[in-house]
């Protein structure tokens, strides 16, 4: 990010968007940078504030007119990065790119907390009405790199679809791996998965790195499964249609509350609508950035020196085809030292 507000290129789609994963690639850095400070201590709330606070602050700094359409909960429920929130320094006016923004300042907030790897800082962004504006609640979730994403159905059975997959990447159904969320609503889908042979790898939180890593050839990660949050299908949908993969999702409300907050919102309540990638990130221009806070499969997470700190990004849009992996060094002016690079 700059001090001083840069003007966005005239130059078309391409050139804007080019523009805005450079500018955004500094909000996620001062995220997981704030963040990183409380990993292992145990307070998971402190650190998702920590990250919060600093996105938030970048954010209002940023060349955009933004509004939050996936964010930190209701205004009345969070203070900052609340759904609806106007953020950018075009969010009085000004001919700023007008942008509908999903973000996960902490994506892991467990994860920071005890010092367990995978944790991110994240945000997607498209022109308005380019991202569904999910409600906070569960989706069913089937997530597939470029060769399967047309050959799965999320309403088939496990089994028919670990042979699809199989089929699609020319190998046997022994030779994949498949991740899926460690709890309890997923045993029955973890036992089929062991008795049709697959390697499972569970996790403790945090399905928004793996979805990108199924969609990443050379990640020996060849697809998601289960049931996770809803407001990270729309963050993974962004990122796995700028790689080319593809997420299917389903909602699954937890109660009745909630399911009549999304009707409110003009969400269609069934839950037997299939949304695919283009129904949760249906922009054609699109912006995803990710800053590694712990490290991951995919990230290194953010490591401090003596006059400073080190951090591990990658930052991808669609229109334009660009997949930019970032390491930053961030030097502290008010204490600079010797820059050791572990």
């Amino acid at each position: 990010m700059t001090d001083s507000m840069p003007t966005p290129p005239s130059a078309g789609a391409n050139a804007t968007e080019r523009f805005l994963a450079r500018e955004m690639l500094g909000v996620v850095e001062v995220a997981a940078l704030a963040a990183g400070r409380l990993m292992g201590r145990g307070d998971r709330n402190a650190a998702d504030q920590a990250a919060v606070t600093a996105m938030r602050q970048a954010m209002g700094n940023a060349p955009i007119d933004g509004k939050i359409v996936i964010g930190e909960g209701e205004r009345d429920e969070a203070p900052m990065l609340y759904i609806g929130e106007k953020v950018g320094a075009g969010s009085g006016g000004g001919g700023l790119p007008e942008l509908d923004i999903a973000v996960d300042p902490l994506e892991g907030t467990n994860l920071v907390a005890n010092g367990l790897p995978g944790a991110v800082a994240t945000l997607a962004l498209a022109p308005r009405g380019g991202l569904f504006h999910a409600p906070d609640t569960y989706m069913d979730k089937l997530v597939v790199g470029p060769t399967a994403k047309d050959a799965v159905d999320i309403r088939a059975s496990v089994e028919d679809n670990l042979d699809a997959i199989a089929k699609s990447l020319d190998r046997n159904v022994e030779d994949l791996t498949i991740v899926i969320l460690d709890r309890p609503r997923h045993e029955e889908t973890i036992g089929r998965l062991r008795k049709a042979g697959a390697r499972i790898k569970l996790i403790s939180d945090g399905d928004l790195m793996p979805a990108i890593s199924a969609a990443m050839k050379g990640s020996a990660i060849h697809a998601v499964m289960g049931t996770g949050g809803a407001p990270e299908a729309v963050l993974s949908a962004a990122a796995l249609k700028c790689l080319g993969g593809g997420i299917q999702a389903r909602l699954r409300w937890r109660h009745d509350e909630e399911k009549a907050r999304a009707e409110a919102m003009g969400v269609d309540p069934s839950e037997d609508r299939v949304y695919s990638t283009n129904d949760l990130a249906p922009a054609d221009e699109i912006v995803f950035a990710a800053c590694g806070i712990t490290t991951g499969d995919i990230l290194t997470g953010v490591r401090y020196f003596g006059g400073g700190a080190r951090t591990h990004s990658i930052v991808m849009t669609h229109s334009t085809g660009l997949v930019r992996f970032t390491d930053t060094i961030h030097m502290d002016r008010e204490n600079p030292g010797a820059v050791y690079l572990n």
